[in-house]
């Protein structure tokens, strides 16, 4: 089952709290809303789809804690783009010096872009939506990117000014100059 995007506008043109309080309310439904003001439902994935984000999740936090120069961040993490999107990457990692700068309010969605984003493609997930939803993050500051694809046995890495690269079939994943020591085994997670 694809997501359902119901194109709102003109007829409602949700304000950032309402679009926060509908979330709110509706706290088994995943939304995300575009930059156009379409509103996207996401089905819920099936459980191997499940599983890869907690792996993926579970050892971005690890190192988070043992770093301690930024947040690691679930897929039920809000962010508020530049552009306007509404949008909630699988896994992310934002510097904690951008949060301290900002001061965010911790019970709204962050208004920013991480500085890193993962998608993970589970069967439900349409390759091309998520790759123009990576190049989004991209053009609005996702210094760094992965598009996680199991059923292609690839990852798409975007990075700030750059072409995507394509990995076939890679063992593991560094965090480069964003993400400093962090490696990421994809044994488990491409399987």
């Amino acid at each position: 089952m694809n997501a359902l995007i119901l194109n709102l506008s003109p007829a409602i043109d949700l304000t950032d709290e309402q679009f926060f309080q509908l979330c709110q309310n509706n706290r088994d439904l995943r939304l995300e809303r575009t930059a156009e003001g379409e509103l996207i439902i996401m089905p819920p994935t099936g459980w191997k789809s499940g599983n890869r984000n907690s792996k993926l999740t579970a050892r971005l936090e690890v190192w988070a804690d043992a770093d301690s120069t930024g947040l690691a961040f679930d897929s039920s993490t809000g962010y508020k783009l530049p552009n306007g999107a509404n949008r909630s990457p699988d896994a992310s990692w934002v510097s904690r010096e951008r949060l301290e700068a900002l001061n965010p309010d911790p019970a709204k969605f962050l208004p920013m872009a991480p500085d890193f984003a993962v998608e993970l493609r589970s069967a439900s997930d349409s390759l091309q939506t998520l790759q123009l939803k990576m190049q989004e993050y991209i053009d609005n500051g996702v210094r760094l990117g992965w598009l996680i694809d199991p059923q292609n046995q690839r990852v798409e890495i975007y990075r700030s000014g750059q072409e995507v690269e394509v990995l076939q079939l890679p063992i593991s994943l560094s965090g480069e100059d964003v993400l400093p020591g962090f490696v990421l085994d994809l044994a488990e997670i491409l399987s």
